[in-house]
């Protein structure tokens, strides 16, 4: 096996100086880094884990606070995340938010336990009170999503006002006029971009928001039968329905069913999908059209830029937004007439 030693003797520098090349020192010049990384590879070194935490006072590991609310979707997240982290031997330390405990006391304790380097921050609120005391409490984070009332942050969001923007247009472009709209808990930063795009279509229409077809809540097949069922029971009801993930979507279709509809006849269904593996919308009956982002892409992506941030890359540079791909297949089709 190759050592510090052999891999800095083998390029004439200090053992320090690679470290610290290695591991993204700023005071290290990119030309220097590169010839260092590049031997490095070609040798097949790999650094020992304990040895580098020790070197560099680091935990060697990424913090995530995971809701109760958003479990299905955490799991396809850190999936990725452990996919990127994995090879750096990083890991992902996870702290579960129940209902009734303290937000802050959970991102202070795990600060002050040293346990993690830098925290994943996720679902942030519009002015999100997290980011100010992830800055006070001087922890490197990256926000998966946006909180544009905020200090400056490192974010990366998909654009959710595009995708329902879109969504909703190729609804009302195929006749559809009473469009309900069943979207994740109020107060998170992608429902009101979604909220955003959806009103945006319908005004482009010259069609008024009617609130009484906007529902918000958790993602969960129950939640989503709820509303749609209420909603299909109204006097006027919706001839379409745009579901903010999968679970939703699975309730949906279960209340057109138990309505003696037929989805993608009488009921067109546009739902955003994050490509589960265990929940694919091309496979169901009928396939269920869809605003296509990978959660699991997500993760990689925030993992690699949190890296960079340890590695002295500013925050304030990271700012991604995906464009977000609108996917025709079955569940949509001309509104039915009356």
């Amino acid at each position: 096996m190759v050592k510090l030693k052999d891999l800095a003797a083998q390029l004439g520098l200090s053992q320090t100086t690679v470290s610290r090349a290695l591991n993204g020192y700023p005071e290290v010049s990119e030309e220097t880094r590169a010839r260092v990384v590049e031997a490095a590879l070609r040798s097949g070194y790999r650094p020992n884990a304990s040895a580098l935490r020790l070197a560099t006072g680091r935990a060697g590991a990424i913090g995530f606070v995971l809701e109760k609310s958003g479990e299905l979707h955490a799991s396809e997240f850190l999936i990725g995340m452990g996919q990127r982290l994995a090879p750096e031997e990083v890991d992902i330390v996870v702290s579960p938010l129940e209902a009734d405990h303290d937000e802050d006391g959970v991102y202070k304790r795990l600060a002050a336990s040293q346990k993690v380097d830098a925290m994943v921050l996720h679902s942030p609120t519009p002015d999100d009170p997290r980011i100010d005391l992830l800055h006070d409490l001087d922890m490197p984070f990256i926000v998966h999503g946006r909180s544009e009332g905020a200090a400056p942050h490192a974010w990366l969001d998909i654009d959710n006002e595009s995708a329902f923007r879109q969504a909703t247009s190729e609804l009302l472009s195929l006749g559809h006029r009473r469009i309900a709209n069943i979207s994740g808990p109020k107060g998170r930063s992608y429902v009101a971009h979604r909220d955003a795009g959806y009103r945006e279509a319908l005004a482009d229409f010259d069609i008024a928001c009617d609130p009484e077809l906007m529902c918000y809540g958790i993602f969960s097949d129950e939640q989503g039968f709820r509303f749609a069922n209420a909603l299909l029971d109204l006097p006027d009801p919706p001839t379409a329905f745009l579901a903010g993930s999968m679970m939703t979507a699975l309730g949906i279709f279960r209340a057109v069913r138990s309505h003696g509809l037929e989805l993608g006849r009488d009921v067109s269904l546009i739902a955003h999908d994050d490509e589960f593996p265990y929940l694919n919308a091309s496979a169901m009956v009928p396939a269920i059209s869809t605003t296509r982002s990978s959660m699991r892409a997500a993760g990689i992506r925030i993992a690699e830029l949190a890296l960079e941030i340890l590695a002295g890359r500013p925050p304030e540079d990271i700012n991604e937004l995906w464009p977000v791909e609108l996917v025709l297949r079955e569940s949509t089709a001309p509104a039915p007439k009356r």
